[in-house]
């Protein structure tokens, strides 16, 4: 189980927490942060490249095989669904999208190939993304003491 907090007390910065590990987040300049940090997109995005360059890695040394390197590239964007291009409402006519290019180095049979391509599709954290996530919310409200 992966457990995370995070902690936004001015502005748009915000500290996380996992196990021993703190970090920040934040939205760019333009957007009206301070740019300190990855944003939400850029974080998630983080994730599904680890997942996939690690579960490469994995699976790589389990077989034998010889990966001298996992590069992994990601971009998130939101798309018009083709038949939805004239909708009367475009927000829902709206495709999320991630593109990756994943580059493996090494010297690979056309089988090895062919192998490790289908795993770089099946780290965990794809898998989530594909499949989607339930998200269970529960909203608390704390009073400010008086200063």
């Amino acid at each position: 189980m992966a457990t995370i907090t995070a902690e936004l007390r001015a502005g748009t910065r915000v500290i996380m927490t996992a196990r021993h590990f703190r970090w920040s987040a934040d939205e760019p300049l333009g957007a009206g942060g301070t740019d300190v940090g990855p944003d939400p997109y850029e974080l998630l995005l983080g994730s599904l490249a680890a997942c996939t360059a690690i579960t490469l890695r994995a699976y790589a040394d389990f077989k034998g095989i010889a990966v001298t390197g996992v590069d992994v590239a990601l971009e998130f964007d939101r798309i018009h669904a083709e038949d939805c291009k004239d909708c009367e409402d475009p927000v829902k006519g709206r495709i999320e999208r991630i593109q990756s290019k994943v580059t493996i180095y090494g010297r690979f049979d056309e089988a090895k190939r062919e192998r490790l391509a289908q795993v770089a599709e099946r780290c965990p954290v794809h898998k989530t993304l594909q499949h989607g996530v339930h998200v269970s919310d529960q909203v608390a409200f704390e009073e400010t003491p008086a200063t």
